[in-house]
């Protein structure tokens, strides 16, 4: 059963957030960095700009594929310590390796931005910087995620119609033989046509 009133849409609240803005972003880094290999490639010619993009490639490989390795040495090693019965110990620099694989796709994709943000993310101190800034960022999500239970999520439920048009309301579920009378009746009928 549910219940609530409609509203249309245009009387919602508009909001911006990260979803907003994040295609506009992918279209001006994309932007910047076409235009970035077509002044390279003015300043110096195409062989020069092909070159470090393939150089880029490579280095991004090798990163990815070392820093995989690390992860899966690690992994190994943790399950071997744990079925021997013997608690899990922290590795040294194992936080760093889902930066470093980051930093190795950003070397794979064309483009200098993309290089040098890859190359930024390889360097020891900006690798911690970056994951103590995203573990508060995490800590504080979760806080703000926290103050309100998943049954206040369900009972907040909003339904967007094809029109436009939003549904607010309350779903109330009643639990066969909660109410007086409601037995089950036996096998249901399927729900296709």
């Amino acid at each position: 059963m549910t219940t609530g009133t409609q509203t249309p849409h245009s009387a919602r609240p508009r909001r911006s957030g990260p979803r907003t803005f994040l295609p506009l972003g992918v279209a001006a880094w994309l932007v910047l960095e076409v235009w970035l290999l077509t002044v390279v490639a003015g300043a110096s010619n195409g062989l020069v700009v092909l070159l470090v993009l393939l150089a880029g490639v490579a280095l991004g490989s090798v990163v990815v594929k070392r820093a995989g390795r690390r992860a899966f040495r690690n992994l190994a090693e943790t399950l071997q310590q744990q079925q021997n019965g013997g608690p899990a110990e922290p590795r040294p620099n194992s936080e760093g390796n889902g930066l470093m694989m980051l930093g190795g796709l950003l070397l794979i994709l064309p483009g200098l931005l993309s290089d040098a943000a890859g190359l930024l993310l390889l360097v020891p101190p900006v690798q911690k910087a970056v994951s103590r800034y995203a573990e508060r960022t995490l800590e504080r999500k979760l806080r703000e995620a926290a103050r309100g239970s998943l049954g206040d999520a369900f009972q907040r439920a909003r339904i967007h119609r094809p029109d436009g048009k939003v549904v607010q309301g309350e779903v109330i579920r009643e639990e066969p033989g909660t109410v007086p009378d409601d037995s089950p009746q036996g096998p249901r009928p399927p729900l296709s046509r």
